[in-house]
């Protein structure tokens, strides 16, 4: 995933709050935020993808190479956002069923939200 620089991952960010949904602005949102999030959690135990904007491995823990990771979040690209903006709740996400987690370490209380 090419690094997104940090004018423009904000600049992206601004626009979905104000009102954007083009895939350019959604997309260059979600990535800067998972970019912060595997600097935040470098590791590669738990698997958060955000269909069909990207996909990173974070958490230290136990590496997976092959196949579906045992530990995966997954969620569509307005959730992240607000997750990772902290204008949405974790645990209201995974209630609400827009966050499906799967695994023992599938889990993102306390590194969210990001704070771009």
């Amino acid at each position: 995933m090419p690094r997104i620089s940090t004018g423009d991952g904000r600049d992206a960010l601004a626009a979905v709050a104000a009102g954007s949904t083009t895939r350019a602005d959604l997309g260059t949102g979600v990535r800067y935020l998972l970019q912060l999030l595997v600097e935040k959690a470098p590791g590669n135990s738990v698997e958060v993808r955000v269909p069909p904007y990207g996909a990173v491995q974070v958490v230290e823990g136990p590496r997976h190479t092959r196949g579906t990771p045992p530990n995966v979040i997954e969620m569509d690209a307005a959730t992240w956002i607000a997750l990772a903006t902290g204008e949405l709740a974790w645990d209201d996400a995974v209630a609400a069923g827009t966050v499906r987690a799967s695994g023992t370490r599938a889990d993102l209380i306390g590194l969210l939200p990001l704070r771009p």
